[in-house]
């Protein structure tokens, strides 16, 4: 792998997101050592779910810093996406990516919005804040997946493609783990609402999931 010379004009703005995003890496370290240092290792030990997942779970600083990280580099992703796999042109988008980034952010709070309010309909706030706080952990952590994989689609001269695939792979594989965990903990619970957990998945999970599939092909077309 060699680095590819490139005009400051192209990467500035690419840079200044990379490293700004890492900002927030850094000071969640700072402030949470102890708690980072269970966080970085959570796909091979579940010991930071454990600990956590009782006390200062959605609103902690650390969980709002990495998700600000992850939603900052999720959308700069999706702008390597588009812009090798969807559209190879020479065409340059400069609203593309704020557009990303306020409609990852805009996904992500009404669906954490919507999955709260199911809690209080069905008198179970405590039980969705934790499922919640498990499955946003775990999509979080898929956000240091998103930048390592951003910093080679920037600078390094390697197939896009190879390395899209690999992290949108190893992104549905850790976040799968955080699926499984949930079923596990909660399989009596999802088996007493058995017909709104299914609603529950087929309109928060896999809907969106087909819907953001289907633009990305009306885009490509």
């Amino acid at each position: 792998m060699n680095p590819i010379l490139r005009t400051p004009e192209s990467l500035d703005w690419i840079t200044l997101i990379i490293f700004g995003s890492l900002l927030f890496v850094l000071i969640a370290k700072a402030l949470y050592y102890v708690r980072f240092l269970n966080y970085i290792v959570l796909p091979f030990n579940n010991k930071y779910i454990f600990m956590y997942n009782k006390k200062e779970r959605l609103l902690n600083w650390f969980h709002v810093l990495f998700t600000l990280f992850q939603v900052i580099n999720t959308a700069l992703f999706l702008f390597f996406v588009f812009k090798n796999l969807i559209n190879s042109g020479n065409n340059q988008y400069p609203f593309l990516y704020p557009l990303l980034l306020a409609g990852s952010f805009s996904f992500l709070l009404a669906k954490m919005a919507l999955q709260l309010t199911n809690g209080f309909i069905f008198g179970c706030q405590s039980i969705f804040s934790e499922i919640i706080f498990k499955k946003t952990s775990y999509l979080n952590y898929g956000g240091i997946l998103f930048f390592l994989a951003n910093i080679l689609l920037a600078y390094v001269n390697i197939s896009p493609n190879v390395v899209i695939f690999i992290t949108i792979s190893l992104f549905l594989g850790i976040n799968m783990i955080g699926w499984i965990l949930v079923l596990k903990n909660y399989q009596n619970f999802f088996a007493n609402y058995f017909f709104y957990f299914i609603l529950y998945l087929c309109t928060l999970e896999i809907a969106p999931i087909v819907i953001i599939g289907s633009l990305l092909k009306q885009c490509a077309i």
